[in-house]
């Protein structure tokens, strides 16, 4: 009698065990069925919000400023409310499903991959201009300034290996550049190999990833994840050097790129262009005469009243599955095509 019961007892634990482990594999079938509809559905909002990007840049006439309709955050939405109701069998479908997500002009922060300047195909020279003005940035925001050369070192390090150093030779502005002198030189002047650091500093044994995104500075000695937090907002990787849209750009960030600007001077100035946004370059740079700046100091490459890139920030709720996808977009000038440069999801 004892054997016997010993032998049920195992039987059934055994069962147990195997029901079990049969519903967890079909759960985590379940997940995956519902995680990759919720990128799916991340997918379709994606394609949907490039189409307002191009839309938006069809009627605005090269004007990028944060009154336009690529600004206008969705709030959390069900997804039935977008498609609507189709019949009584559709009814309860897009139920469970809600998006939410905004669009970023990514130009209204200081792009790091300005530090870099490409004078001619494969050479990758450091720019003095654009380092002077992120260590503003960083005296602003309260981190030590001296990080600037050692950030534009490990930019130009990254893109040793990279194709990018054999793209168009541009400025920020995205204008042709001056080309360089046989010996290195920049006959304009705005360009320097050594902008107070010797290339014997950049010895690395192994040449480091190409950075991508600010968390890339991690990499960099001297930061901290607490100084990383603090630039998020003003600072971004861009695969190409490009202007700052002034329509956009928040006030830390025009005190950096303007020399002799004082951040309140700045704050001044986007108070006064909530009111009314600039139509060209030429009205900044009155903007910029009325505020007091002279205008020697102002260099209408680093600014722009246009933005190329934007950063799409997308949150998909399906069921289960959570999807929090940031997107880089490139949007063209001419064309108003857009295309997809980098995706990450956090799911």
């Amino acid at each position: 009698m004892i054997s016997a019961l010993l032998v049920v007892a195992l039987s059934a634990i055994l069962v147990s065990g195997m029901l079990w482990r049969q519903q967890v594999q079909i759960r985590r079938i379940e997940n995956q069925r519902l995680l990759s509809q919720a990128q799916w559905i991340a997918r379709g909002a994606l394609d949907w919000t490039r189409l307002i990007l191009r839309s938006e840049g069809d009627t605005s006439a090269g004007i990028t400023y944060l009154g336009g309709l690529w600004g206008v955050p969705i709030a959390k939405t069900r997804l039935s409310d977008f498609l609507g109701q189709i019949g009584e069998v559709r009814a309860e479908q897009g139920q469970e499903t809600f998006l939410s997500g905004s669009i970023e002009d990514a130009q209204a922060k200081f792009n790091l991959r300005n530090l870099v300047s490409s004078p001619a195909p494969g050479i990758m020279q450091l720019n003095t201009e654009q380092i002077g003005a992120y260590q503003r940035l960083l005296v602003s925001l309260g981190v030590n300034s001296q990080l600037a050369k050692a950030t534009a070192v490990q930019v130009r390090t990254s893109l040793a290996q990279s194709a990018t150093r054999f793209q168009q030779v541009t400025s920020p502005s995205g204008t042709t550049a001056t080309p360089i002198t046989a010996g290195g030189g920049a006959t304009g002047g705005s360009f320097t190999d050594k902008p107070g650091i010797e290339d014997g500093d950049d010895n690395a044994a192994v040449a480091p990833l190409q950075m991508t995104s600010v968390d890339s500075l991690l990499d960099i000695p001297g930061y901290t994840p607490e100084m990383v937090a603090r630039l998020r907002p003003f600072v971004t990787v861009l695969p190409t050097v490009s202007p700052v849209n002034m329509n956009t750009a928040s006030a830390e960030v025009i005190a950096a790129i303007v020399p002799g600007m004082s951040l309140s001077a700045a704050q001044a100035f986007v108070a006064r262009r909530q009111t009314v946004f600039f139509h060209n370059v030429s009205d900044v740079q009155l903007a910029l005469s009325g505020a007091g700046v002279p205008s020697a100091t102002i260099d209408p490459n680093e600014m722009d009243v246009n933005t190329n890139y934007f950063l799409i920030h997308g949150r998909v709720q399906h069921e289960r599955a959570e999807v929090d996808r940031t997107t880089l977009v490139y949007r063209d000038a001419l064309t108003h095509t857009t295309r997809i440069v980098r995706v990450q999801d956090q799911l």
